[in-house]
């Protein structure tokens, strides 16, 4: 019996300890990798129980291999190298912890394409230095918009998680370009994008704060099943003369399966733009302020290529004084592309203060209407439904709260608004414009020539 007690009271005080693996020849200063306890308690006849799984079937959090390294001691203490050393033992089944209170700075160009069932606990403030020089020469660069990032996540069911920070540190960014969109063909000047993902599946965001992106927030690209859920996306200056630009919250190319849940949005640019081939979206629970509006495009940019979105549900978002609220857009002028947008719903969207509350705009990017006349664009829009729209406008353009001008060289058909209750301090009652729609949309509308 004596021994019996020895024996359960040796594995209450090895339960109660962390055990740390030495590794002396590998591990850098600072860090440490702790064991799950239940990794370290032999099994009991009978005491037995099924661990618990995550939403891939696989550990959770407190199951898995530790991995925390030193934070840096100030703005020029670059960790890049300890961080991806983390990652690489944490991968097949570990946790890194950036822990609270802690700064790590990220000074080179990351490849994290390896990933495979990886947690990373992000309690503390991961920061990107403002080194505009070396970015500008090592990044990761896509042709599409001539986008540039720190760092590429890729692989399979990675979780990203906790109450702390991810800082894009975007105002000297903002200050150097000095107003210059990406879109302009003049442009040199690239911006990194805070955080993307090549070739993953499963990726999961929760929690954390995306901050001060110096150009778009996320890109998602050839993925399937990313989930963001109660993520706080801002870009805020602190320089009026250099205000924020192209720094949207969410873009993607060529996604299957994207779902942004109860988030808070705050920049100067699309609250959330799914691009290029771009299926199986849903949104709920979204709060934008001063963006665009929650877009479905821009698609049909590039010469020749063929652009879709489909299947997109949109419910419960609120959108603050800002250019746009529930927008579909496509490129128009002579050497775009084309395609199609299908199978949207809107539903449930508050609006205040508003510009343009409801816009089919393919006209985009930047042409005048003789040019968009000339060269009509040749993306498809059915199957779209605005149910619920509620709000004020902020009379920018008069009474006209809705627009809805299809391309004529493009189809637009099936487009139903049902519980339409907007309306502009522009004066009563408000408008719906709409030319060349097929069918009936559900509410009374008028020519745009028409327009009062």
């Amino acid at each position: 019996m004596k021994s019996i007690l020895l024996f359960c009271s040796s594995l209450v005080s090895l339960a109660s300890s962390s055990v740390i693996i030495v590794e002396n020849d590998h591990i850098p200063v600072g860090a440490t990798i702790t064991r799950p306890h239940s990794t370290i308690l032999p099994r009991l006849p009978g005491a037995y129980h099924e661990p618990e799984k995550d939403n891939w079937g696989n550990s959770v959090e407190k199951d898995r291999k530790k991995i925390t390294i030193r934070s840096s001691k100030d703005d020029n203490d670059d960790i890049s190298a300890d961080f991806l050393w983390a990652l690489q033992q944490a991968n097949n089944g570990g946790l890194v912890h950036l822990e609270k209170g802690k700064k790590y700075l990220i000074g080179k160009k990351l490849d994290l394409t390896f990933l495979n069932d990886v947690y990373v606990k992000l309690d503390g403030e991961l920061k990107f230095t403002n080194d505009i020089e070396y970015w500008q020469a090592h990044n990761f660069y896509y042709d599409f918009q001539k986008s540039i990032t720190f760092w590429v996540w890729g692989g399979k069911d990675v979780k990203i998680y906790g109450s702390g920070v991810l800082n894009g540190n975007g105002q000297a960014w903002w200050d150097g370009f000095a107003g210059s969109e990406i879109l302009d063909p003049n442009n040199k000047f690239y911006r990194p994008i805070l955080f993307l993902t090549d070739n993953a599946t499963n990726i999961e965001v929760s929690g954390i704060h995306l901050k001060d992106s110096p150009c778009w927030t996320t890109f998602m690209v050839r993925s399937k099943n990313v989930v963001f859920d109660d993520v706080y996306i801002d870009a805020v200056s602190t320089n009026a003369s250099s205000l924020p630009k192209n720094t949207d919250g969410f873009d993607t190319l060529n996604v299957d399966g994207l779902a942004v849940t109860n988030t808070r949005v705050n920049v100067g640019d699309d609250c959330f733009s799914p691009k290029p081939n771009t299926t199986n979206i849903f949104v709920k629970n979204l709060w934008c302020n001063g963006t665009h509006g929650v877009s479905m495009g821009s698609i049909g940019q590039y010469p020749g290529v063929l652009d879709y979105i489909s299947n997109a549900w949109i419910e419960n978002v609120t959108l603050l004084s800002g250019q746009n609220g529930a927008r579909l857009k496509a490129w128009a002028g002579p050497d775009v592309g084309y395609g199609y947008i299908d199978n949207i719903t809107y539903k449930d969207i508050h609006i205040e203060n508003i510009d343009h509350p409801i816009v089919l705009d393919q006209c985009y990017f930047n042409i005048n209407e003789t040019a968009c006349a000339a060269y009509p664009s040749k993306v498809n829009i059915t199957n779209v439904n605005f149910l619920n729209v509620h709000g004020t406008s902020s009379g920018k353009k008069g009474r006209v709260v809705a627009d809805l001008r299809c391309s004529p060289g493009a189809t637009c058909s099936g487009i139903h608004l049902d519980e339409i209750n907007l309306t502009s301090p522009a004066g009563s009652p408000a408008q719906i414009v709409c030319d060349n729609i097929q069918g009936d949309i559900g509410v009374e509308c008028v020519p745009a020539s028409e327009v009062e």
